[in-house]
């Protein structure tokens, strides 16, 4: 690091003020993410990336982990950075420099090890506000649970896509943050259904799926949590019932060998009607092509490919856990059934490959309901009051009240607790 740019990466944070008649600045926004690799928690600061309003906010990433991610996101310009995830503490100061260093007024971490480090190093650093979204409904160890808890006192909002989301963080111990519920948005644009017979009838040959079958599919990552094997479990029975069904499987994760060693255990036909796909970088376009989308999963946030799927207008079949139920109207938009129960999966899923209307019932409400409630717009917009409040909250941006800019407000030493207030 040369003499210039080392002074600039230890020198006391300058926060910059804008005020009635002052030129508006756009804030520096820093999306941190704890691993570059696909899912849902990419997905989401991916779109953030996307489609915050620029002339309020420059926005850029930071990334611990190289991966298909930031490969799309330098792809479409957005300027990404990746610091290395060596130890803890060499990590959080190399953050706090690049903190310093780019001015960021606004650091958003994403995913367990970016909260942890990126609030440290956010303190360290001085910057102004520090959010953070808790993506994940994973079962935490207690030593994890313990490590979050430490943090969220640094953060100025806490970020859940669903009641559920706000209610086992707040098991944790996390009620010291201000938590609100900002579902996922789903771009509608690019999961709008116009792509031709002939196209989707090309995809299906490319991915070896008979054109005439029943493609029932599932968009995950290959983990235990997204209950693939009562699927696949599932299958036979639904093949029994419906003879033409096959089943894709799209996603990559620590599961594949088992879930194709669980394949050829099944029963003829079912074991040559799977399709482990793997990683799809056109997920809009291999989604379109289903006639049914399920997630099996045992526990979820939300649910980011069931919003996918609906605003392609395919039904959606899965399980009544976590953000989901907030998510699906069973009967309505979708199909809820009982986790890890194999015989409700096949159940769900014939009854939408006998009944036409039902299936168009429930696909037409799918993508209302998406667009109602779950657009990616939406989403953003949601996102950007919350980074103005805190913003105004920490003193860098001034409040305009009847036409006149009161002064910034002083930021308080790190945080007071709030109550959650769950937002629709």
């Amino acid at each position: 690091m040369g003499t210039h740019e080392g002074a600039i990466a230890v020198a006391s944070y300058p926060r910059r003020r804008r005020g009635h008649g002052d030129t508006p600045h756009r804030s520096r926004v820093l999306q941190l993410l704890a691993t570059g690799g696909t899912g849902g928690a990419q997905e989401s600061a991916i779109s953030l990336l996307l489609h915050l309003d620029r002339s309020r906010f420059e926005v850029e990433a930071v990334c611990l982990t190289e991966g298909r991610t930031l490969q799309r996101l330098r792809e479409v310009g957005i300027r990404v950075t990746v610091i290395p995830l060596r130890d803890d503490e060499s990590t959080v100061r190399e953050l706090a420099a690049y903190l310093r260093r780019r001015e960021i007024e606004i650091l958003h971490a994403h995913l367990f090890r970016a909260e942890l480090l990126g609030t440290r190093a956010a303190r360290e650093a001085g910057t102004p506000v520090v959010v953070a979204t808790a993506h994940s409904s994973r079962v935490r160890s207690p030593a994890d649970i313990a490590a979050l808890a430490a943090v969220t006192p640094s953060i100025d909002r806490l970020i859940v896509p669903s009641a559920a989301m706000a209610a086992k963080v707040r098991a944790e111990g996390r009620g010291a943050a201000k938590i609100t519920v900002v579902p996922n948005g789903v771009d509608l644009d690019r999961f709008s259904p116009h792509r031709s017979s002939q196209d989707m009838a090309a995809l299906r040959a490319a991915l070896g799926v008979p054109p005439d079958a029943f493609l029932i599919g599932v968009v995950a990552r290959l983990e235990l949590e997204k209950g693939h094997r009562y699927l696949l479990e599932a299958l036979p029975a639904i093949i029994e019932a419906v003879p033409n069904a096959w089943l894709l499987v799209v996603g990559e994760g620590s599961q594949a060998d088992a879930l194709r060693a669980q394949v050829q255990s099944l029963p003829l036909p079912a074991r040559e009607r799977v399709v482990i796909a793997g990683f799809q970088t056109h997920v809009e376009a291999v989604t379109q092509t289903l006639d049914v989308a399920v997630m099996p999963s045992l526990r979820e946030a939300q649910g980011l490919a069931l919003l996918e799927a609906m605003a392609a207008r395919r039904p959606v079949v899965a399980s009544a856990v976590g953000g989901i139920p907030d998510t699906i109207r069973d009967g309505v938009d979708g199909l809820l059934v009982p986790p890890a129960q194999p015989d409700a999966l096949a159940a769900a899923a014939i009854r939408l490959a006998r009944d036409p209307h039902l299936w168009d019932r429930i696909a037409a409400s799918g993508r209302a309901r998406v667009e109602d409630r779950f657009s990616v717009a939406t989403s953003v917009k949601r996102v950007e009051a919350i980074y103005e409040e805190e913003l105004i909250r920490a003193g860098v941006h001034a409040t305009v009240t009847e036409g006149k800019a009161a002064a910034p407000k002083k930021k308080a030493h790190r945080r007071v607790v709030h109550q959650f207030e769950p937002q629709e």
